[in-house]
């Protein structure tokens, strides 16, 4: 029985000139992206008519598409013009993910392994996804860990990266967890399969430190800043699971879900503390301008 390739929200696609609806055939069985996986994408969001950071979301993934050895072919302007533009296709009763995405087409002349980033193409989809509820997760440490940049393209948001993502997660809810605390190539936390990851012990919040592992995410960059002009000490370090497992709370950042508290870390159990929910409510409050910008 074929496949059912129909997205399952309502969906919209920009590429070459148009909007175009469902989801679209673009990469076909010889394109490099679809064999040799030359593809990266950002992800933003709107909710209630904003979209906190879209020109950071869009300036980051040129950089990635630099960095995969792409070709970008939008300036983060024009992406976010686009963006703008369809956002008026939806009604507007349910949260929007954003995701700009460049791959390449073709192979170089004599390495069809390596990118042609002159065939560099462009889209920008757009779909219906709730907001998360902000239940608590529990996490488990995972057996498999963050490669280093020497090992793979760490450097870009690239869809080549996610895949150990995925079994990370698969083997953490085949064990009754949401989501499992991922470790670096040396033994110390990253973040989870999905999400930065931030600790509180003694009122100091920590997070891991930005070692190249790991996608140091905009919205973990936000938080960071807003609770830092809100007084609290927050420290970005090397961390153990040892660390986390004597936190008093532990939170994640994200785009898709923005703030989350944990309430499991393998047998031990915490509290939604007050961290955590002063953390999600500067970051809402900054959202939607109910204070002062920490641009």
């Amino acid at each position: 029985m074929a496949v059912d390739t129909s997205p399952r929200s309502t969906t919209w696609t920009y590429v070459e000139g148009e909007w175009l609806t469902g989801n679209p055939p673009l990469i076909g069985p010889t394109s490099h992206a679809m064999w040799l996986a030359s593809t990266v994408f950002d992800g933003a969001r709107w909710f209630d008519g904003i979209a906190p950071d879209l020109d950071l979301h869009c300036q980051r993934v040129n950089r990635s598409a630099i960095n995969m050895g792409l070709k970008p072919v939008k300036t983060a302007e024009e992406i976010e013009a686009l963006v703008w533009d369809g956002i008026k296709k939806f009604d507007g009763k349910t949260p929007i993910y954003i995701k700009p995405m460049y791959w390449g087409e073709h192979g170089s002349a004599g390495s069809v392994v390596t990118v042609d980033g002159d065939t560099t193409r462009f889209a920008l989809c757009l779909f219906e996804a709730p907001l998360g509820n902000n239940a608590p997760n529990s996490l488990t440490v995972s057996p498999y860990r963050r490669p280093s940049p020497e090992t793979a393209m760490t450097d870009a948001k690239a869809g080549s990266l996610y895949p150990n993502s995925g079994r990370a997660i698969a083997e953490a809810k085949s064990r009754g967890f949401d989501n499992a605390l991922m470790r670096d190539m040396n033994g110390n936390v990253a973040e989870t399969a999905s999400s930065n990851v931030f600790m509180v012990k003694d009122g100091i919040v920590s997070t891991p430190i930005a070692n190249r592992t790991f996608l140091a995410g905009i919205t973990r960059a936000r938080v960071i800043g807003l609770l830092r002009k809100a007084g609290f000490e927050v420290r970005e370090v090397t961390l153990s699971v040892e660390d986390f497992m004597n936190a008093d709370e532990i939170f994640t950042t994200g785009n898709y879900s923005k703030v989350v508290g944990i309430n499991r870390l393998d047998g031990r159990d915490f509290q939604q503390g007050p961290v955590t929910r002063k953390a999600f409510e500067l970051y809402m409050d900054w959202a939607f301008g109910r204070s002062e910008s920490d641009s």
